[in-house]
């Protein structure tokens, strides 16, 4: 498929103006966790690509594009159109995703960047074939939910990451996504991914040093009151468990297209209207219900003998 434009996307299918008009589930505090690792890696100039597998309408891949830097690439992997290879990966695509198309996520991300990232239509399994081992810096998972799938992205993203990059696991503890928790715990007991924090739909690991991060991260939230957090224990390491119910969002990208409306002139103000005449005399109220009323011949004699009294009278 031809990528569009931005000039096309705002001409052939509709132009969200808010990051919140974009389809997709993203909350208050997954926004700022990503918001704080990506700018927590900036202060320490740690190196690295981005990376999405699961894009969904672009909700996600949009507010990692406002933080992509001028040196970095970034790739979003996802089947969009295209058919799964297996019958139950296809049958999931067609109950989730059924509107799902790579068309109206290049339209969405283009009515906030410039640029599409790099994308890489197909399954999950075939992105270490476009992205170098040992690159990213921060992956986002949110692909197909069967526990065979999640297994192999986890393990392709293991390879993927630098030294201290950061993988967040989406749907780890959804009723309807078993394979995911499956996959990202499985993960944590025998692939050596060491948990950092936990929201109510993300999970946040590194294959790195975790402690700095954890450090460095309940440090930053004891500077927000609005963002509630505890630290449990899970196989004898601490484990960060945070909520953001209320909680101011971070900045959000803006809108190519709320942006060409803020910049319309404005409005001009409706010209004043010609001064009116001064009124006339106020007409009497017998006068107005004689001539609506009574017959011509008597409202003739009315006001003949009105004009003669006047007469009289100076």
């Amino acid at each position: 498929m031809t990528a569009l434009t931005a000039d096309q996307s705002a001409e052939q299918l509709p132009c969200p103006t808010r990051l919140s008009d974009v389809k997709g589930w993203f909350f208050t505090a997954d926004q700022l966790l990503f918001d704080w690792f990506l700018a927590h890696q900036e202060d320490r100039s740690e190196s690295g690509d981005l990376l999405e597998l699961g894009a969904y309408m672009g909700k996600s891949a949009i507010f990692l594009g406002a933080r992509l830097r001028a040196d970095e690439r970034f790739t979003v992997c996802d089947l969009f159109d295209s058919p799964a290879e297996d019958a139950s990966n296809s049958k999931e695509m067609k109950k989730s995703y059924a509107t799902l198309t790579r068309r109206a996520f290049e339209a969405n991300y283009l009515s906030f960047h410039e640029e599409l990232p790099s994308i890489v239509q197909g399954l999950s399994s075939i992105v270490r074939d476009h992205v170098e081992d040992d690159t990213v810096r921060f992956a986002h998972i949110d692909a197909s939910h069967l526990y065979e799938h999640v297994h192999g992205d986890i393990l392709a993203v293991r390879e993927l990451l630098t030294e201290n990059g950061v993988v967040v696991m989406d749907d780890y503890r959804a009723e309807h996504c078993p394979g995911v928790a499956a996959a990202t715990w499985q993960a944590v007991a025998n692939e050596g991914l060491r948990p950092i924090c936990i929201t109510g739909t993300k999970f946040y690991g590194t294959w790195g040093d975790p402690e700095p991060l954890r450090k460095a991260l309940l440090e930053w939230l004891q500077t927000r009151k609005d963002v509630w957090h505890e630290v449990q224990y899970v196989n004898d390491a601490p484990l960060i468990r945070l909520s953001a119910k209320g909680a101011k969002e971070p900045a959000h990208p803006v809108s190519r297209h709320r942006a060409r409306a803020t910049e319309r002139p404005a409005a001009r103000a409706p010209k004043a209207s010609a001064a009116r005449p001064a009124p006339g005399p106020r007409r009497s109220p017998l006068r107005t219900v004689a001539r609506n009323v009574l017959p011509p011949v008597i409202t003739k004699a009315i006001v003949a003998a009105r004009k003669k009294s006047r007469t009289a009278g100076r």
